[in-house]
């Protein structure tokens, strides 16, 4: 049957997020999201698309849809890194290589004449959110705010020439081994007499916690490969979307003489109760969706950990690390899934890996020069 691509109007969108919860319906691992969250990111209105651009796609075989993409200009992204890099995101295809090549062209041509020099992706849409193709552990579920797709997907990429230019990982530790001794003394070594003071978020304070979050996150990441700072809205949005949300267990910082020097972000595993309703809320779901949501999760995400600069290499780090192991046993959390962390950030990895974390999944970003 014949291949048709379309560029969608904003008329369009809501069949744009839909497509891959018909695409993946019944699959063992899969998870999507809220609809209403993704339609919420993907919509103009959104924070990110203040500094960014996209043009959403899909591919048609009989009038009937078999893959979306989304190509991304992020002016913040190239302003801080000068670069003239497009991105892609929100790919979801059936095994349909033709399909896949010619969403992919029509990404390329729109990037090429808005001037970019490179594609890179998938980010959806910016490292600031979910990125990455998943390539290593298929065998499992999705940890909240995580990708997932089958195998055949990074055929489908780089098949249409794009390839790899960094790895993610995923850590796993399991609760139940507890935090080394040997870490302990590192720690009680390092942080002697340094004024170094651990404070669990206050839920009535969290305008001025997110302050201080945003301070350290911009200051620690910045030289990451693929960071953007976050801007005002984009807190603002984040704030939106963890208020509900929030304990006190799961954001603490780090301070040196009262000082933000670092935090850690956990979350309970929601995707346990979002599986079960396919992105979509409804008076059939509803109730069986929050007792899921309320009842004990016996697994969770560290999806943040950062340490200022000036603050490194005195063992704030490794503090942190252990609040997470004692929050996770406070929680109930049988293991929890370190990500992403960049492949060669070694002093990250040899510090997870110093306290029983392994790679469990590894997602990858790609690139092509256009």
């Amino acid at each position: 049957m014949p291949l048709e691509i379309r560029e969608l109007p904003e008329s369009g969108l809501g069949a744009f997020v839909s497509f891959p919860y018909g695409l993946f319906r019944g699959h063992p691992y899969w998870v999507g999201e809220l609809k209403k969250d993704v339609r919420h990111l993907l919509e103009q209105g959104h924070p990110f698309w203040r500094h960014g651009e996209r043009r959403l796609l899909m591919a048609f075989r009989d009038g009937r849809p078999v893959g979306r993409l989304a190509a991304i200009i992020n002016s913040k992204h190239n302003a801080f890194h000068s670069e003239k890099c497009g991105f892609f995101g929100f790919f979801d295809c059936a095994e349909d290589p033709e399909a896949a090549a010619g969403l992919f062209a029509a990404a390329e041509d729109w990037l090429r004449r808005a001037g970019m020099d490179l594609a890179r992706g998938p980010v959806n849409p910016s490292t600031n959110e979910t990125c990455g193709l998943l390539i290593e552990g298929f065998d499992s579920e999705p940890m909240v705010m995580t990708p997932y797709n089958p195998p055949y997907y990074a055929k489908l990429i780089e098949g249409s020439g794009f390839a790899k230019v960094k790895d993610l990982y995923a850590f796993q530790i399991l609760t139940r081994s507890g935090f080394p001794e040997r870490m302990e003394k590192i720690i009680t070594r390092l942080t002697r007499g340094g004024g170094v003071s651990l404070d669990l978020v206050n839920i009535k304070r969290m305008n001025e916690a997110l302050a201080d979050l945003k301070d350290v996150y911009n200051s620690a990441w910045d030289a990451n490969w693929g960071f953007v700072p976050m801007t005002d809205g984009e807190l603002d949005e984040l704030a939106r979307g963890l208020k509900p949300l929030l304990k006190p267990e799961y954001l603490y910082f780090a301070r040196v003489d009262g000082k933000a020097a670092g935090f850690v972000l956990l979350l309970p595993d929601f995707n346990t109760a979002l599986k079960h309703v396919n992105g979509a809320l409804t008076p059939l779901n509803l109730l069986p969706f929050l007792y899921r949501m309320f009842s004990p999760i016996r697994r969770g995400r560290l999806l943040a950990l950062g340490v200022k600069k000036e603050f490194r290499n005195r063992g704030i780090e490794l503090l942190l690390i252990k609040q997470a192991f004692a929050s996770a046993a406070r929680m109930g959390w049988e293991y929890a899934d370190l990500s992403w962390t960049l492949e060669d950030n070694e002093a990250i990895n040899n510090a997870i890996t110093a306290v029983g974390g392994k790679v469990y999944k590894r997602f990858r970003i790609y690139e092509k020069r256009l």
